[in-house]
């Protein structure tokens, strides 16, 4: 297995990061979303190297076959542990690639430490620039859904990551998005998470404020959203990260659900492809 330890906490203690790395080229990390790991980037990692791409993508802590801890499950921890990946591995001149609650660490390690080491950034279905509907971010999502998402989860995580993964994909009885064999396969990848990180990611990529972080990237920039998206909503995010990073390259692919990596496969990694390796206007 191949693990990398981040920095200890005041406590000492340190937490085993597995990550896979393949192929060589321009280093492309990529950031898993919730409640997700890294082996959900299967068809991302299954062409990229092919177009001299160094892929290496990890698990977050609490998730696929990286260590769970109890606690540290907030943004400040995640953005630490990519720098501790970055860091151990020696990588520069980076494209951080990151889905959903992934985009948040991307948001957030540029906020805190800057852009030195990374060259370009995409955000796929991002919960930037902040999801929670509070007094000064009207347009968010109210807090009672994500009550409801943790009440469930504790009653019954199975049955909420059956259902979940249905919406999480555009699967309806008008609609066979993915076949059940992917549903299937989306469901165990759900379940190597750990209860507690499951519940604890959900506050935190529902509360953390990426406004500040988003004012601070100075990178050429990918967004990607599908118009469809049912748990991030574009409204909610892709149009606002938009706005807030106006040179950014906008694509809205239409009819996609929020797990756009598995429906709309080919052309993300056409996408991804042309934007990492320059074609970026």
């Amino acid at each position: 297995m191949k693990l990398i330890e981040t920095t200890p906490d005041v406590l000492g203690n340190t937490v085993n990061l597995y990550y896979e790395d393949l192929g060589r080229g321009k280093t492309v990390i990529f950031i898993h979303g919730w409640p997700l790991n890294h082996a959900m980037w299967e068809y991302q990692l299954a062409e990229l190297p092919k177009h001299n791409l160094r892929c290496i993508a990890y698990d977050r802590r609490g998730f696929g076959m990286s260590d769970y801890p109890w606690e540290k499950y907030d943004y400040d921890t995640f953005a630490g542990d990519l720098k501790a990946l970055i860091d151990q591995l020696h990588l520069t001149d980076i494209t951080l690639v990151g889905f959903s609650m992934g985009g948040g660490e991307i948001a957030r390690y540029i906020g805190k430490y800057g852009s030195d080491k990374i060259s370009k950034i995409v955000l796929i279905s991002s919960v930037t620039p902040f999801m929670l509907n509070t007094n000064d971010n009207s347009e968010g999502v109210d807090k009672e859904v994500f009550d409801e998402m943790v009440e469930s989860i504790s009653k019954d995580r199975p049955a909420f990551l059956a259902d979940f993964g249905k919406k999480f994909y555009g699967v309806s009885l008008f609609n066979d998005a993915i076949s059940e064999q992917m549903l299937a396969w989306n469901q165990s990848l759900c379940l190597m998470s750990s209860h507690k990180a499951t519940i604890d990611c959900v506050r935190a990529f529902s509360e953390t404020d990426f406004r500040e972080d988003l004012s601070k990237i100075n990178v050429p920039t990918l967004i990607i959203h599908g118009d469809e998206d049912k748990i991030v909503p574009i409204e909610v995010s892709g149009n606002r990260t938009s706005m807030m990073l106006p040179n950014a390259k906008y694509l809205i692919y239409e009819g996609a659900p929020h797990g756009l990596f598995i429906t709309e496969k080919d052309k993300l990694n056409m996408d991804l492809i042309d934007f990492i390796n320059g074609n970026h206007s």
